[in-house]
């Protein structure tokens, strides 16, 4: 007993050790971005790809979560998504031309994915009914993660330069390798159905209803990671304030993800919370495009609040038109998959628009925009509506 409490004990410490190197890749770009395109000539397009390409990868690699493991098995899996996010951000150090932010930012989006892809299977596994629990320790230390990663890397770049201030993140990925090579966890005995996306969710409009929302929400998420720092330094912020802002934004996120995660069993009809979180959402964006500077920091606050509940509700909810466990990893594992890829879109044309008019206003009256979108989709999600046809 004293040995497997020892085990999951180092269990716990590496799961959060892994999550707080799965953001700091996304996270230090943007209070970074301004001085990094001074120095490579890295135009608003190509930065966009910074951010672009990992959250393609996540969702590519959570549809296919299953061959991934059949292909790498679980913990060498992971121990290779390890292992490719610190050389990514090791390598940041050694050459750090346009190109090459490109290419480790494919090589980190493949890291991150694999990881994402496939810890949740040793979670359900390791904890068992604790799993919930478990997961949103995890989901805590990814938040947290990309809180410490975007406020210090504009100090760590004062201190010495923008470079080290990326490649430093390669020394946090280490540590995390040597502790997964110390547990190095059994290969769990079956596949769950869990980690596989069944095709014919493809021919249902409400699975695809579901993947939008969660690609909606997420793409909030990669566009304020990605180009509210260089928002605001184009105000006049200096790079370390700009980071602070991100900061509270995490900040806020993990906070309200917590409390979501502690109140949204006792709220019978989710839509109440999705309309808050949305709500909150929208009149962040609205302050952000009339009265940025005046109001950054309660701005920063709403943002945080409205991301920071979106990601779990929208999972909730895609669980909630499940008659089984196996059928809400199914329907979980498609609307992310696809939810990533869809997210991934919106750093991408914040940068096409920025390059366009120097300016990034249009990219946050598009988010707005997306927003009332969800505001539609959201009231399809009663109670009544959340079934899915069999299969």
């Amino acid at each position: 007993m004293l040995r497997s409490r020892s085990s999951l004990a180092l269990f716990s410490i590496a799961l959060i050790a892994i999550g707080l190197n799965l953001r700091p890749v996304l996270a230090t770009i943007g209070p970074l971005l301004d001085e990094m395109q001074a120095q490579t000539g890295l135009n608003d397009t190509a930065a966009s790809l910074l951010t672009t390409i990992p959250v393609v990868l996540m969702g590519v690699c959570g549809l296919l979560a299953a061959r991934l493991r059949m292909w790498f098995g679980v913990s060498r899996g992971i121990l290779i998504g390890l292992l490719a996010i610190a050389a990514a951000c090791a390598a940041r150090v050694w050459n750090p031309g346009s190109a090459s932010l490109v290419m480790t930012a494919i090589v980190a989006g493949l890291g991150i994915a694999l990881v994402q892809a496939l810890l949740p299977v040793l979670i359900r596994q390791r904890y068992a009914s604790r799993a919930g629990s478990a997961m949103g320790f995890y989901t805590t230390a990814i938040m947290g993660g990309a809180l410490i990663a975007g406020v210090s890397a504009p100090n760590i770049a004062a201190l010495s330069n923008w470079m080290v201030a990326l490649s430093v993140w390669a020394v946090p990925a280490m540590a995390a390798v040597v502790l997964w090579l110390l547990l190095w966890p059994q290969e769990p005995i079956s596949v769950p159905s869990t980690a596989q996306v069944s095709s014919s969710l493809l021919r249902l409009p409400r699975a695809w209803l579901l993947m939008v929302f969660f690609g909606l929400g997420t793409g909030a998420y990669a566009l304020v990671l990605a180009w509210l720092p260089p928002y605001y330094t184009a105000l006049g912020w200096t790079p370390a304030q700009a980071g602070s802002l991100l900061g509270v934004v995490t900040l806020s996120e993990v906070v309200v993800g917590l409390a979501v995660s502690a109140w949204i069993d006792r709220l019978h009809d989710r839509r109440i919370a999705l309309y808050a979180a949305i709500s909150s959402l929208l009149v962040a964006l609205l302050l952000l495009i009339t009265i940025p500077l005046a109001a950054a920091w309660p701005m920063a606050v709403l943002l945080g609040f409205g991301i920071g509940a979106l990601f779990p509700l929208s999972l909730i909810v895609a669980m909630d038109h499940a008659d089984s466990p196996q059928r809400a990893g199914e329907i979980v594992a498609f609307a992310q998959g696809g939810g990533y890829i869809l997210a991934a879109l919106f750093p991408f044309i914040a940068g096409i628009v920025r390059q366009q008019s120097d300016d990034l206003t249009g990219a946050w009256l598009f988010m707005a925009l997306a927003s009332l979108a969800m505001f539609a989709i959201a009231r399809r999600f009663s109670p009544a509506e959340c079934h899915l046809h069999p299969r």
